[in-house]
């Protein structure tokens, strides 16, 4: 395959990949974002396959068939509530590619620049294996807290700010020494970088406490973009660069996103120390009052009786995969001429959009998901909330105490609706470890037990 022809391949590519995240930013899109994804990383794999630089087609398709056959199977046995893990352990193999390609190219006896391009190539190396680093173990340890291996209440070190600077101004220096050695003398400070890198993403991710996690999770996927970006630049690849720049700033787009509607600042996520594990309760919370009970029946009642109704999925719902019958019980409110709608809060679940990716595939329609600025103003017009395990994104001491750990925090304001139904299975905090008023109010009503068993049982009443 010519050059011109790679290069062709590689610019349509790009176009595709833009027209992919262009796509996936819209529910209705979406399927044709990612069909475009597909094709482009399609015609990616076959320019790159029959570039100059690859001869032994024996190793590469050996190694594609495995990766192809681990990937179908992870892929066919993954549950949509694993998706955040899943992602997370992905964006780790995209940091030790970096790592590896960085060390590769470092040792190619085939390389032989000198002067300034020598040095440029040296801080790219540098710079690709610092950020895999971080992202390799950063990513290792954010699957571990989503997939409750690691608790996630956050890991507040002593002098923890200056510990994460030391290691910084320790890989500044070693960066120095790096640089510009003779031959491959520069390998012992690479090395010494890589390991202090390796620590630093444990600990920058360990700092981070469970309700930020969203964010992490778009975060490391940023991190991961600059890293393929990184080894686009080793690698001489002008696609790897294009593509992981989008990944990378589309990453950290959705990450102020995310923090914009946590009404936190980017700085203070990595800074740490915001949620604890999920099950306790603050001291100073005490008693808040009594709280009342419903059974499903009396909650089908209350759905078919009502005018207006809006579910506010969350990860309690993930976990029950309760999404298939709340789809019917919805499309039997709507025969009903009940008026149904979705509100969901940018950080609902583990991961950024995964309410929307559960009803998707649930079959409900786009057009009673509703994102939490468009329905907030409707509540009060609300007959009937019925909140399906979510926690602190219902919390209205986000905006009545200054001194919570979640105050200040866009939620969704589901107190003003008429009734109220929270389903948990018990009256455990959520995420963040903070105890919610709402289930102490007088329009709140508890419905406990299993969601799954719960909206089965609704939906028999309906």
């Amino acid at each position: 395959m010519t050059e011109g022809v790679i290069t062709t391949a590689y610019i349509a590519a790009s176009i595709l990949f833009i027209l992919a995240l262009g796509g996936l930013s819209n529910q209705e899109t979406a399927r044709r974002g990612n069909v475009y994804g597909i094709i482009g990383m399609a015609i990616a794999l076959i320019a790159t396959i029959g570039g100059a630089q690859v001869t032994s087609y024996g190793t590469l398709a050996v190694c594609m068939v495995i990766g192809a056959v681990i990937g179908i199977f992870v892929a066919s046995r993954v549950q949509m509530t694993q998706m955040p893990e899943l992602v997370a352990i992905l964006h780790s193999f995209v940091g030790l590619a970096a790592v590896l390609v960085g060390f590769a190219s470092y040792l190619d006896p085939g390389a032989h620049l000198t002067g300034i391009e020598k040095s440029i190539h040296e801080v790219e190396i540098y710079l690709g294996v610092l950020i895999g680093a971080v992202t390799f173990t950063g990513s290792v340890v954010a699957f571990g807290k989503l997939s409750a291996r690691i608790s996630s209440k956050p890991l507040a070190l002593p002098a923890r700010h200056w510990l994460n600077l030391g290691l910084g101004l320790i890989c500044l220096g070693l960066g120095f020494a790096f640089v510009g050695a003779e031959g491959h003398s520069g390998l012992i400070p690479l090395l010494v970088m890589t390991i202090i890198a390796f620590i630093f993403g444990v600990h920058m991710v360990m700092a981070i406490g469970g309700a930020d996690m969203p964010v992490v999770i778009s975060m490391l996927n940023s991190y991961s973009g600059w890293a393929a970006a990184a080894t686009g630049f080793m690698l001489s690849n002008d696609l790897l660069i294009v593509t992981g720049a989008l990944v990378g700033s589309s990453g950290a787009i959705l990450s102020y996103i995310m923090c914009t509607a946590m009404n936190r600042k980017f700085l203070a996520v990595i800074a740490g120390g915001f949620g604890t594990a999920g099950g306790t309760v603050a001291a100073s919370d005490g008693e808040q009052g009594e709280v009342i009970a419903i059974s499903a029946d009396e909650t089908a009642e209350l759905l078919k009786d009502a005018k207006s109704v809006v579910i506010v999925p969350g990860y309690g719902m993930a976990v029950a995969q309760a999404q298939h019958a709340i789809n019917d019980i919805t499309k039997k409110l709507r025969e009903k001429k009940v008026e149904v709608r979705f509100a969901i809060h940018p950080v609902a679940g583990r991961m950024p959009g995964h309410m929307n990716v559960l009803l998707a595939e649930a079959k409900v329609p786009y057009d009673i998901v509703m994102e939490m600025d468009e329905i907030n103003d409707d509540f009060p017009e609300t007959d009937a909330v019925l909140v399906i395990g979510a926690n602190d994104i219902v919390n209205p001491s986000a905006q009545t105490d200054p001194g919570s750990p979640i105050a200040g925090m866009p939620v969704l304001e589901v107190w003003k609706a008429k009734t109220v139904v929270i389903m948990k299975r018990s009256m455990a905090t959520g995420y963040a470890g903070v105890q919610n008023p709402l289930f102490f109010k007088e329009n709140a009503r508890m419905l406990f037990g299993d969601a799954k068993a719960s909206v089965d049982a609704i939906l028999a009443s309906v």
